[in-house]
């Protein structure tokens, strides 16, 4: 089986090369209708049979260069804040060189620029109460109400009265157990309807340009079966990444060389169950809600089937489903999932106050209880959700998203201290395995936290997401530690942007998404250095173009060399 992943990793990399070698350049330059040159417009080629896209983004002459590996009749989209989108056409063929000088133009409407800002200003505009204590503040509407999904995106922020909103929010409050009373979702339901009434914003963020924006590459890849394709790793023997769909109840195998993605049922199969059908369904049916997943010791991929009470085991080598270890009748919903260094899988339980634990061996499962815990929130419970694994001690981490702490457990003695978190709304963690840094992000307000664990304790620093508008917070989902330079990539979920933390240097570095809509989930790293996730509103259809798809984010050396309109051969100039 090695010699045959051999095979599959070298025939890869053979048909990356020839991909590359007979590759195409787009190169131009952009300027606005009044002849200025745009500085950071991203410039996206997408092939419609494929579904792949590739983008770059112009310097500060406005100038680009992107060498593709795509081919034929593509579609080419400008885009850049406060202007209107420029799209067209543009044939590409093997070594081909197309020269394009573009013209954007500014936007004046007050309507068109208010739909063209992210859900987090739309969100960030409501009339929410002030004060620690206030029951109905941003902070406590940020972790209530945008852990699923956007609030303020185009799906969600059309006008609606009360009495409307308050059926929706009835239905988000029985999705999570949620114990809000009547008078609750009717307030919660007048502060939306008078929010999202329809009228223009009058906030105008102003989103920065790093001078490593035009060092950028951004690869997608659509899953055209996706539901709710939630985390994505890249596996390390053969190159390809594979996504649990929590909806669809599959393992996604994406190769990004081709574009392809292969779909395979949790139970082997071929059938493709979308979440929305199995309620109407007898049971047994496949409605196992993949969640996370990690590599084990052997090799294979072990997922939380939060719908099941199960930890789902995947071997990528013969491409199956193999059967499910039941963790127990109290383990509901598991959640994030980490392997520990003697193979044994841990987990949080998102539904119960406990970690759990499972031996891939002998299928023996350990639910551990955690202190009693005070919801931060309106929901009930404190929802156990980040885990991790300190690489110098072999302690477990975890985060409770409700109840704004952070705990260790002994693997040894199962013995567990808990601790007030440095950021409130803890979501997911990740520890540097170079130096056992414990890097954290703080959802509800916007917070990474760089943390040292020990065994009595932790000590930490904060830092602050930038704000692109003032009193208009990110939301930092997950995160990333790069294996190689360190650089913790996070997921923030209402700002249509990736950010990138510089831990030598101390300051975030921020790139656009290529969607509207966009909301990803956990970081993994290809071996050549690309930062990789998945791309999974909730709903699909909130996300532009409807369709999931998966990101990876390259930030190259050196800017691409531009080719100038003298350099061009005539024919190539359009």
């Amino acid at each position: 089986m090695k010699k045959l992943l051999s095979k599959v990793s070298v025939a890869t990399a053979l048909l990356f090369a020839w991909h590359a070698a007979f590759a195409g350049t787009l190169s131009g330059v952009v300027k606005d209708n009044s002849g200025q040159a745009l500085e950071g417009v991203m410039i996206r080629l997408t092939d419609p049979v494929s579904g792949m896209s590739e983008s770059i983004f112009s310097n500060a002459n406005g100038e680009f260069s992107l060498s593709t590996g795509l081919q034929g009749e593509l579609t080419l989209r400008l885009r850049t804040p406060y202007h209107t989108d420029f799209s067209t056409t543009v044939e590409l063929a093997d070594e081909a060189i197309v020269y394009k000088e573009l013209s954007m133009e500014v936007m004046t409407d007050e309507v068109e620029i208010s739909d063209s800002l992210p859900a987090a200003y739309h969100f960030g505009g409501l009339d929410f109460e002030t004060g620690e204590d206030a029951v109905f503040s941003r902070y406590q509407f940020q972790r209530d109400c945008l852990s699923c999904h956007q609030l303020g995106n185009s799906l969600s922020r059309f006008p609606r009265t009360p009495e409307q909103w308050e059926i929706t929010i009835e239905r988000m409050h029985r999705y999570v157990g949620s114990n809000f009373d009547e008078e609750l979702r009717k307030r919660r339901s007048h502060i939306l309807s008078q929010g999202f009434n329809g009228e223009p914003l009058t906030v105008r963020p102003q989103f920065p340009l790093d001078e490593s924006l035009s060092r950028v590459k951004i690869y997608e890849y659509r899953m055209e079966k996706g539901v709710i394709p939630h985390d994505a790793i890249v596996n390390p023997k053969d190159g390809l990444i594979y996504t649990v769909d929590q909806g669809a109840h599959h393992m996604a195998i994406t190769d990004t060389v081709t574009g392809k993605t292969e779909y395979i049922s949790q139970k082997g199969g071929t059938l493709w169950i979308p979440f929305w059908k199995t309620k109407t369904m007898d049971w047994p049916f496949e409605r196992f809600g993949p969640h996370s997943l990690a590599m084990g010791l052997d090799g294979k991929y072990y997922t939380t089937n939060s719908f099941m009470n199960s930890i789902g085991v995947f071997n990528p080598d013969t491409r199956e489903w193999e059967p499910s270890i039941f963790a127990g009748v109290r383990a509901i919903y598991p959640h994030t999932v980490r392997i520990e260094k003697n193979g044994m899988v841990w987990f949080t339980i998102a539904g119960r106050e406990r970690v759990g634990r499972v031996d891939p061996v002998s299928k023996e499962s350990t639910l551990i209880d955690l202190p009693d815990g005070e919801s931060g929130g309106l929901a009930g419970g404190t929802q156990p959700y980040g885990i991790d694994i300190n690489p110098a001690d072999g302690s477990i981490w975890y985060s409770r998203l409700f109840g704004d702490k952070i705990g260790r457990i002994d693997p040894d003695t199962l013995r567990v201290q808990e601790f007030d978190s440095p950021v409130r709304g803890p979501r997911r963690m990740r520890f540097d395995q170079r130096d056992g840094t414990l890097w954290l992000t703080g959802y509800s307000e916007g917070k990474l936290a760089r943390i040292t664990t020990s065994a009595n304790g932790f000590e930490s620093k904060v830092y602050s997401l930038p704000e692109f508008a003032e009193g208009y917070g990110p939301a930092p989902y997950a995160l990333g530690v790069h294996p190689k330079t360190g650089d913790v990539w996070l997921n923030e979920n209402m700002t249509d942007r990736f950010f990138r933390f510089i831990p030598e240097e101390e300051r975030f570095v921020v790139y656009p998404a290529p969607l509207t809509g966009t909301y990803t989930r956990d970081f993994s790293f290809t071996e050549d250095g690309k930062a990789c996730t998945s791309n999974n509103p909730l709903p699909m259809a909130a996300l532009e173009g409807g369709v999931a798809e998966i990101i990876c984010i390259e930030l190259m050396e050196k800017a691409p060399l531009t080719v100038s309109r003298a350099a061009t051969p005539k024919a190539a100039i359009h």
